[in-house]
């Protein structure tokens, strides 16, 4: 069921219920990469940690791709959940590190696990999982799908700058995966907003290796391969999305921010969770937290949580998750999913 309202923003706000997650799954490579690691780039470890609250992180090794971990984390979740892979009958994936650019990094997922499926690929940067898990659940509460496999995988370390101090240490690599099926009118995204804003693409992206500036094979010093941020300017704007998107979705539903069980919120700093969430007013105990052990996993970030918090028994049926997704485009996705 689809809802539409607009709220003072703008931007759409929608309800979509008659589904639930089944199962989900989470993996991360096993290769640890600590602040201390990083010495040698001039980071200093204490200072990481105080301004993002990260200690460590994972590195894929060589040989390992994303369409790997995609596979990994979506095989846990079928055992978790029982499912039968002839059963999923749609798979959605969101990463900004495909195996290559074309075709999408889902069929090779497709193939890897041996479904019978249409699979396609979502580019939505950190703020992917969110528009892949709302496109899965539009096709479940619509019927057109049974059982519906969302992943978030992403290998960061193949697509920043080793040399730069600024971006590399702040990420890891990672998946996540879950599994939709129909639910009761009750289960469900209560509402949702999905939102960009293409007028801020360069405070976030990867300027070289597209059809607008095409990867020169001869330029072997050309560092515009890789990642680039504008990180105090990304800080602010994305403070103001969980906060804002967060209140509005919550007033969408009827909801109070007491009424939130866990704050499942993208784990890009741990400085922008903290103030957002201490501006909502928000009980530091309801907010689910792992980038001190994985830093920013990207598309891969909250299915990672969600799937450790299932794990550890902590959430329960009924109860009220927020999820916020947020990142280049510049992109977001905030829904208020009662379990």
């Amino acid at each position: 069921m689809s809802r539409r309202a607009v709220f003072a923003g703008g931007w759409p706000l929608r309800k979509l219920t008659g589904v639930q997650m089944v199962g989900t799954g989470s993996f991360l490579p096993e290769q640890v990469v600590t602040n201390e690691d990083l010495q040698s780039l001039g980071s200093d470890p204490q200072w990481l940690v105080k301004r993002t609250g990260i200690r460590e992180r994972r590195h894929a090794p060589a040989g390992m791709a994303t369409s790997d971990m995609a596979v990994a984390a979506a095989r846990q979740a079928l055992a978790t959940s029982g499912t039968d892979p002839e059963e999923i009958d749609l798979l959605v994936l969101a990463t900004l590190s495909p195996d290559q650019l074309m075709p999408a990094t889902a069929t090779t997922v497709q193939d890897q696990l041996g479904l019978q499926c249409a699979a396609m690929d979502v580019s939505a940067a950190c703020a992917g999982f969110t528009y892949a898990l709302v496109t899965g659940m539009q096709f479940v509460a619509t019927g057109c799908s049974r059982r519906a496999l969302v992943i978030g995988s992403d290998t960061n370390s193949r697509v920043l700058d080793p040399t730069d101090r600024s971006t590399f240490p702040l990420f890891g690599d990672g998946a996540g995966a879950v599994i939709l099926a129909p639910g009761s009118r009750e289960q469900g995204a209560l509402s949702y907003v999905l939102g960009s804003d293409g007028s801020k693409t360069d405070l976030l992206c990867r300027p070289t290796g597209g059809s607008r500036r095409v990867f020169d094979p001869a330029a072997a010093n050309d560092r515009s391969w890789f990642m680039q941020m504008d990180g105090r300017a990304v800080f602010k704007w994305a403070v103001r999305v969980v906060e804002d998107s967060s209140r509005e979705v919550l007033q969408a539903a009827g909801l109070e921010v007491g009424q939130v069980d866990w704050w499942l919120l993208h784990q890009a700093n741990e400085r922008i969770l903290d103030v957002a969430v201490e501006t909502l007013g928000v009980s530091q105990e309801k907010v689910i937290k792992h980038m001190a052990r994985y830093g920013n996993t990207s598309a891969g970030s909250i299915p990672i949580a969600l799937d450790e918090t299932v794990r550890a028994g902590m959430i329960e049926r009924g109860q009220i998750v927020l999820m916020c997704g947020f990142g280049a485009g510049l992109a977001w996705g905030t829904l208020a999913f009662r379990w």
